[in-house]
């Protein structure tokens, strides 16, 4: 079933964890398992920002050996990145077991990526110079406040309520996620690719990777490549309704765009709202109106349809 949901504001900054956290709260009934915030902040060219988990969260009621690998598994993670180049300048842990760095570098950041996931482990959620990827398991209320995304300042963001049909219910399933590894794009899914393998070894042979078997990751890891092939957002996204076969509604963010696509058959919701200086989308009216309570006209977008807004 699954709920998802997207608002970009246009030319201004606003509590983006606030108001993904209402939207995804509305409809934690489309899925009780896990709950994902992509949020893009006031980007910095200087500086990103890696969001990165150490263990699994059923894991740390496991006893003291957990703990211990955990504080062992985080220092190689900075040992690493200082030996390939990169300045720590701030550690925050989000959770026991999940944390948040900002850095400056200026080398090859998939070798460095790669070189931090080489850890047991280990598993990157997000880098970027905008984009921050938390997802953990409980509704949107409990992980937005375990992460302390209330006061979150930025100018877009998608999200993701998911009820597990067919993978396992931890982090690594959850939804959103980001395009490895490519900085600042991320994307939500609802519904079924039936194509997801052939796609997936193509893409493989193109050299990408895939941290999990979810359908929803091949769509990031598919509009980044395109991207990195010279496509426009909105291309990528087009092209992707002819070879990406199945039923989606998708959402995709970069650092300052919110894309939205539904394949041929139109078969999953998604409702839109299009105003001067916002923008809200979701699987269902009730979120928009979470942030938005005013008297506003919605609308569904029509079968294979793209849309791409800009900040």
């Amino acid at each position: 079933m699954c709920g998802i949901a997207g608002l970009i504001h246009r030319g201004k900054s606003s509590n983006i964890g606030q108001e993904m956290t209402q939207m995804l709260q509305s409809m934690k009934h489309r899925g009780p398992d896990s709950t994902g915030f992509a949020l893009y902040g006031n980007p910095s060219n200087s500086q990103y920002v890696i969001r990165f988990k150490v263990a699994e969260q059923d894991e740390m009621t496991t006893g003291f050996d957990i703990h211990r690998q955990v504080q062992e598994r985080e220092e190689l993670v900075e040992a690493r990145m200082q030996e390939y180049g990169a300045t720590i300048h701030k550690q925050e842990p989000a959770t026991a077991y999940a944390h948040r760095y900002t850095f400056s570098f200026d080398g090859d950041l998939r070798r460095l990526a790669d070189y931090i996931e080489d850890i047991d482990s280990v598993e990157i959620l997000s880098i970027g110079h905008a984009l921050e990827l938390v997802k953990d398991l409980g509704d949107a209320a409990v992980v937005s406040e375990q992460y302390a995304l209330g006061n979150f300042e930025g100018t877009h963001g998608i999200g993701h309520t998911r009820m597990a049909t067919e993978s396992d219910v931890d982090i690594r399933s959850a939804h959103p996620y980001w395009a490895y590894p490519f900085n600042d794009v991320s994307v939500v899914h609802n519904g079924q690719l039936t194509n997801y393998w052939t796609t997936r070894r193509e893409l493989e042979r193109r050299h990408h990777r895939f941290t999990s078997d979810c359908d929803s990751e091949l769509i990031a890891v598919y509009i980044a490549d395109r991207i990195d092939q010279g496509d426009e957002l909105e291309e990528a996204m087009t092209r992707s309704i002819n070879e990406l076969d199945g039923v989606f509604t998708y959402l995709v963010a970069t650092s300052d765009k919110l894309g939205m696509a539904k394949d041929v058959m139109g078969a999953k919701p998604m409702v839109l709202y299009e105003g001067d200086e916002f923008v809200g989308l979701a699987s269902e009216e009730v979120a928009i109106r979470s942030v938005f309570p005013h008297e506003i006209d919605t609308w569904d977008p029509y079968s294979g349809e793209v849309k791409v807004w800009q900040v």
